[in-house]
């Protein structure tokens, strides 16, 4: 029986990427200064407004106009047609300072690993699968590549009548054995110029974007595409819906490959285990995915707020383990710490790595050098 799985990801300009970049810019200009900041910035964006509140400590001055219209303005909001543009828009900033509730519990010990509690309550998951060399879902990582490539092709001027909102979804078929056998269906919509016709921006979308971009060994007769399938698409970004930051968990993530923990990553330091924990639970999976222990791997860790170790891990191989489940857990506790100032100081996340991660999602990037990403030697006891 042929089992079909669609991942989805979207582009820099659609409404919730925008919230995500600015908050991840945000984070990135304080930490520049000061990199003990405490953050947890959400932003919403619609028609002419973006407002920016949530969470700030720090001893950083950063103009927080500025850096919200010069991220609108580098995704490609600059055509007043677009109906939101960055030397238009409305900034309305209403951040406060941090509970001193939620800081005291990390606050007191900044020194000591087994005292710097966890910003938060909450679990996380990491996931890897050897199905691609980026250690994601093969569905994920064409979405992503679509929504790469249709931005190069954009922002370079081949097509320069595409704007910047944008969705793709990829749908992979797999065999009994559960390996990738061909692309079932690719969906693309992007926005666009009131006077492109329908029939050019197909015929350009499909040769200039999608047969760049997805093998064609994957692609067969069968294989349906549907580009712009609801016809025009002229009005999109925040003139069309509004957006907010985490509201992309999925695309961020493991395409819905995995579980997710429910917390997303935009706009948050690294004392948030909903950030830096489940970096760390990927650089584990991913690590032991390409030790060939698993041909693909999920680790749920759980926090309490104020505790350093972990409430709990647990590990799901689903079947594939190449040794015993028991030896992978010795080697997860030979060669992982979970404690949230060991997973700061091994990532060193107290600097400003985070606006590149906010839009063509957080795991499986060859085109940035992401810490998680990096691939270590096991010590096996």
């Amino acid at each position: 029986m042929k089992k079909i799985f669609t991942s989805e990801s979207v582009s820099k300009g659609h409404p919730d990427k925008i919230a995500d970049q600015i908050a991840d810019a945000i984070l990135d200009a304080v930490l520049e200064q000061d990199k003990n900041a405490r953050a947890a910035i959400e932003v919403t964006t619609s028609t002419g407004n973006v407002n920016i509140f949530g969470e700030l400590s720090t001893s950083a001055y950063v103009d927080i106009r500025k850096i919200a219209t010069d991220t609108i303005k580098e995704i490609g909001y600059v055509d007043p047609e677009l109906g939101f543009t960055y030397n238009s828009v409305n900034i309305n900033n209403m951040i406060v300072e941090q509970s001193p509730d939620i800081a005291q519990a990390v606050d007191h010990a900044e020194d000591d690993f087994d005292e710097i509690g966890a910003g938060d309550q909450g679990m996380v998951f990491g996931f890897a699968t050897n199905e691609t060399d980026a250690y994601i879902p093969l569905s994920l990582k064409l979405s992503h590549d679509l929504m790469r490539k249709i931005a190069e092709v954009r922002e370079s001027g081949e097509l320069n009548y595409l704007r910047p909102d944008a969705k793709a979804e990829v749908s992979v078929e797999y065999n009994d054995q559960g390996q990738v056998s061909r692309i079932e269906a690719i969906v693309l919509s992007t926005q666009h110029d009131e006077e492109v016709d329908l029939e050019t921006l197909r015929n350009d979308i499909r040769q200039h974007v999608i047969d760049t971009v997805i093998p064609s060994s994957l692609i067969d007769e069968d294989t349906k595409f549907y580009i712009n399938p609801s016809g025009r698409f002229v009005l999109g970004g925040p003139q069309a819906d509004s957006g907010l930051t985490g509201r992309k968990i999925i695309v961020d993530t493991y395409g819905g490959a995995a579980h997710h923990g429910g917390g997303a990553f935009s706009g948050k330091d690294a004392t948030k285990v909903d950030r830096s924990a489940a970096y760390y639970a990927r650089f584990v999976a991913k690590n032991l995915v390409a030790a060939g222990l698993a041909d693909k791997l999920e680790i749920q860790v759980s926090y309490a707020i104020g505790v350093a170790q972990p409430v709990s891990i647990n590990v799901n191989t689903f079947g594939t383990e190449k040794v015993s489940l028991e030896e992978i857990n010795s080697i997860i506790e030979n060669n992982f710490d979970f404690r949230p100032a060991a997973i700061i100081e091994k990532l060193d996340l107290r600097r400003p790595i985070y606006k590149q991660t906010a839009a063509l999602g957080h795991f499986g990037r060859t085109d940035v050098e992401l810490p998680w990403e990096e691939l270590i030697e096991l010590k096996r006891i």
